[in-house]
């Protein structure tokens, strides 16, 4: 590796993220053969359990999958399973879980149940944990928080392999193949790009007494993992999460000094909800910072970029923009008050 002396990406190793991206493109026949699998049994519907942050990384499937296929998929919240257990869930459902930790309470208790009960819960994970060792259908899933986009294109070659295997994505092989090839290359070429701008924006914005956060369609669980999971929980930083449509409807009126709006702009329907958004804060002439999708380049088929949009989205903000408010707040995002510090 050719060694500069401009340091591109403050507190980033390039050669472990790429190495971390290898590994993972080697784990497409593993998931795509689990695809097999579960389509083969058969499936009513399917479910996307998670919590905090989970729940929001699936966001984006949920939107996408149900764009392209008549298949009923539901976002569900595992802690609100574990007290309500849906009608519509039963033995012919398909679960499709993610934990880090491996430890997640929620997650666990729910998968618990549903195991007991029958139910096919498919898990990303670590093999070794807690949830994977209970499971029957476990995609290995070492890659630390942080780098969410490694989970996401792990995540593509099983729930996008289904949707080939169920008639609704013809082109899968070919997006498979391109995201194989190009995506970890090119994300790293994103990031190195968005540095600059993100030190600016975090240089703007992290002494905010809040920030109001907008986003919608498949970008509205990266707005709410941003916002809640990285500076929330990781900068105690306040944030108001309000998607772009509800923004309108309450939150416009607590705009003023010291309380500036970031806008997550994507690239699908929504995005009129999100200009929206930005051109009533240029009428009011208020603060404001726009991350825009659309300004960065993938070398993968324009038809397949609606698949990547949410992982330039988390490589920039949740990988790049939450060290540059760390590098300006100076407070740790690996510390913790009260997260995992004792049972609760």
């Amino acid at each position: 590796m050719t060694v500069s002396e401009r340091v591109e990406l403050i507190k980033f190793d390039e050669p472990k993220y790429l190495e971390d991206g290898k590994a993972v493109v080697g784990q497409r026949k593993e998931a795509e053969d689990l695809a097999k699998v579960i389509h083969d049994q058969g499936y009513s519907n399917i479910f996307l359990l998670g919590i905090g942050g989970t729940e929001f990384e699936f966001g984006h499937y949920e939107y996408l999958i149900s764009r392209m296929s008549d298949v009923d998929i539901y976002s569900v919240n595992a802690a609100d399973v574990n007290t309500v257990r849906p009608k519509k869930l039963n033995k012919d459902s398909l679960v499709i879980t993610a934990s880090s930790s491996g430890d997640t309470v929620e997650i666990v208790q729910a998968a618990k149940w549903m195991k007991e009960e029958g139910i096919r819960v498919v898990a990303f994970t670590d093999k070794k944990g807690k949830l994977g060792q209970m499971l029957d259908y476990v995609v290995h899933a070492p890659v630390v928080t942080g780098y969410c986009e490694h989970s996401y294109v792990l995540q593509a070659y099983f729930m996008y392999k289904l949707m080939n295997l169920r008639g609704d994505f013809d082109a899968y092989d070919r997006f498979a193949d391109q995201l194989s090839e190009y995506i970890f290359e090119d994300l790293l070429a994103i990031k190195k790009k968005f540095e600059p701008i993100g030190m600016k924006m975090a240089s703007e914005l992290y002494d905010a007494e809040y920030t109001i956060f907008t986003g919608s369609g498949a970008l509205w669980g990266e707005t709410l993992l941003f916002s809640m999971c990285m500076l929330e929980e990781m900068q105690w930083i306040r944030c108001r999460p309000v998607n772009a449509a509800q923004f309108f409807h309450g939150t416009l009126e607590l705009i003023q000094d010291k309380v500036p709006v970031f806008i997550v702009k994507g690239e699908d329907e929504f995005r009129a909800q999100d200009n929206r958004v930005e051109e009533f804060c240029k009428k009011i002439n208020c603060q404001y910072a726009v991350f825009d999708a659309s300004e960065y380049a993938v070398r993968l088929d324009n038809e397949f970029r609606k698949f990547i949009v949410p992982m330039i989205t988390t490589a920039c903000i949740t990988g790049r923009l939450s060290r540059h408010y760390e590098a300006y707040t100076k407070h740790n995002l690996q510390y913790r008050r009260y997260y995992r510090q004792f049972e609760y």
